[in-house]
């Protein structure tokens, strides 16, 4: 599983994550369904894709038609391989739960 830098976050987010990098890393690995844990430090996905010989790629429906996103659904579709997509939900957006504690912190 990739897990994307506070670096490439900044590159599309306005803020970094609110939980760091290793803290997430060790949340994936605890997941009895991940291999493998890596962070990516660039908008290159395709290159780790093959290296670990990933058999899906599941992303958010977010994704949208930029090159180096095409590159990585184009590779799995002409190899037989799985793109998930997963249906964007308010519960699980970042900016929201970063308001909800904002909006806690101030009640106090």
């Amino acid at each position: 599983m990739g897990v994307a830098s506070d670096e490439v976050v900044k590159l599309y987010k306005p803020n970094v994550p609110a939980i760091p990098l290793e803290q997430r890393i060790e949340m994936l690995k605890a997941l009895r369904c991940v291999d493998i844990v890596l962070p990516y430090h660039e908008l290159d996905y395709l290159s780790v894709c093959k290296e670990v010989k990933a058999d899906i790629f599941v992303i958010g429906e977010d994704w949208g038609r930029k090159p180096h996103n095409q590159d990585v659904e184009n590779y799995f579709n002409t190899q037989g391989k799985k793109v998930v997509q997963i249906k964007y939900s308010p519960r699980n957006s970042s900016t929201k739960i970063k308001q909800n504690i904002v909006t806690q912190f101030q009640r106090k």
